[in-house]
């Protein structure tokens, strides 16, 4: 997450409904970008300190890392396009 390269993290419980609504969309976008962006899955269940790191309180949680900083967060549901929209800026950057 230090990297240039970004990375989306998925903050996902295996009990939440929404969490695997998003899972298409992310393997539509990492079709789109390819190893332009590094896709980490977290389940919050399992990585509690990660949770309290990054305050997460609600799941899903979309983040983007690049060079230590977030660029990008989103809790809830994302598109495909509003994801790609964010990584585009990343990526170019």
């Amino acid at each position: 997450m230090n990297g240039n390269k970004p990375v989306l993290v998925d903050f996902f419980a295996e009990w939440c409904g929404p969490c695997k609504l998003i899972s298409p969309v992310l393997q539509q976008v990492m079709e789109h970008v390819g190893d332009k962006v590094t896709l980490l899955k977290v389940d919050v269940d399992k990585n509690p300190y990660y949770i309290d790191l990054f305050k997460i309180q609600a799941v899903p949680t979309l983040i983007v890392f690049k060079n230590g900083k977030v660029t990008w967060r989103k809790n809830g549901l994302a598109t495909t396009q509003e994801i790609l929209h964010h990584l585009g800026a990343v990526i170019s950057q």
